[in-house]
């Protein structure tokens, strides 16, 4: 099996015309009290957003349940080009210290379309089985929720 189809098995795409611009849509993702709108698919809620939005900058978010369980996410960013491209993984979880579990390294690319912004949102999982459990979780429904409420978030702004 060649490499590319490796990467393509453990891979999950969603991508979608916002109508906001693109500006807009990268600020929505890296200032906390924005993120915190729409961060997380509804009924869940974004109640923590700490962001060091630069390469190897830390951030932790935390999604809450409808119970209150919390979720922390914590992960480093691995490139920023402002208003075009976001790379994070949670393969480490502050500068570079490991995790113990990395399941993603996620790919954010904005382009211009129009005055609208097409938005990537490209996830590479560490196994086809994390893979596998992403999409079963509802990825594309839940990932596909949160760019709704991120287009909501953008377009005011």
């Amino acid at each position: 099996m060649s490499q590319q189809a490796t990467l393509a098995d453990r891979e999950l795409v969603l991508v979608r015309t916002l109508n906001a611009p693109r500006a807009s849509v990268y600020r929505a993702w890296t200032e906390p009290a924005l993120l915190k709108q729409w961060f997380a698919p509804l009924p869940y809620t974004t109640p923590l957003a700490e962001l060091d939005v630069r390469a190897a900058g830390s951030s932790v978010i935390t999604m809450r349940g409808p119970d209150g369980t919390d979720f922390p996410n914590r992960g480093v960013y691995l490139e920023v080009i402002p208003n075009q491209r976001l790379v994070f993984t949670d393969a480490y979880t502050t500068a570079w210290e490991p995790s113990e579990k990395p399941f993603m390294t996620v790919t954010i690319t904005l382009e211009d379309d129009g005055d609208k912004t097409i938005y990537t949102a490209r996830v590479l999982h560490w196994s086809t089985a994390d893979r596998d459990m992403h999409e079963k979780m509802g990825f594309h429904k839940g990932w596909g929720q949160c760019a709704d409420q991120l287009e909501a978030v953008a377009a005011k702004l």
